[in-house]
């Protein structure tokens, strides 16, 4: 269990720290209206995510019996997060445009997270084949891996929210690349994980 709450702690602070619709949203809430609108936004994840973990969970499911298949999303999934480890390597910085922010906010962060690609990708090649993994094994290792994902993701946008509001420029300030550049280590090791797994899986590498 140890392991999958330890994957779902740095993939949730990844997701939650990153650039993307969503914390732009959570920033401009927040410095347009107050903190309460930003923290409503960063909450928007548990309105739309379930019914996407139900469906790449149900899709998942019925593939487990093909190892070839579950090696090639292994492998997306180990790029996916690759590539994430270098975006956050590279980050220099958030600048975002808050004066057109209008209120509303908890339904702005739904539709905005509903609607951005980011979550369909990371269920299907990351989350869900994790999930099932931990299901497989028994235990409490499912539950801890989702649950640290949601309680760290939304909580650095959260923590994030509240940085903003007390400084305009902490996105662009030297500890946000700081925290940035260590996640985008730490995302590469995992990647490579995930690659020697799909490999495993596809019979390439025993």
């Amino acid at each position: 269990m140890t392991d999958f709450l330890t994957t779902g702690t740095l993939l949730g602070l990844s997701a939650g720290f990153a650039p993307g619709p969503l914390l732009a949203l959570v920033v401009a809430e927040t410095l347009r209206h107050d903190l309460a609108a930003g923290i409503r936004v960063a909450l928007a994840p548990l309105l739309t995510d379930l019914p996407i973990i139900a469906l790449t969970l149900v899709v998942l499911s019925r593939l487990t019996q093909f190892d070839g298949v579950l090696g090639a999303i292994s492998l997306v999934g180990g790029v996916l997060v690759f590539w994430l480890g270098i975006t956050s390597m590279r980050s220099c910085g958030v600048a975002i445009d808050w004066r057109e922010a209008q209120p509303r906010s908890l339904l702005k962060g739904v539709l905005v997270n509903f609607a951005s690609p980011h979550p369909y990708l990371f269920w299907f090649g990351v989350g869900a084949p994790l999930t099932l993994r931990a299901y497989a094994q028994g235990g409490y290792g499912a539950p801890a891996f989702i649950g640290s994902f949601y309680l760290f993701l939304i909580g650095a946008k959260v923590l994030l929210a509240v940085l903003v509001a007390r400084s305009r420029n902490f996105l662009s300030g030297k500890v946000y690349i700081y925290i940035m550049r260590c996640l985008g280590l730490l995302l590469m090791g995992f990647a490579l994980v995930l690659l020697c797994d799909g490999l495993r899986l596809l019979g390439v590498w025993a």
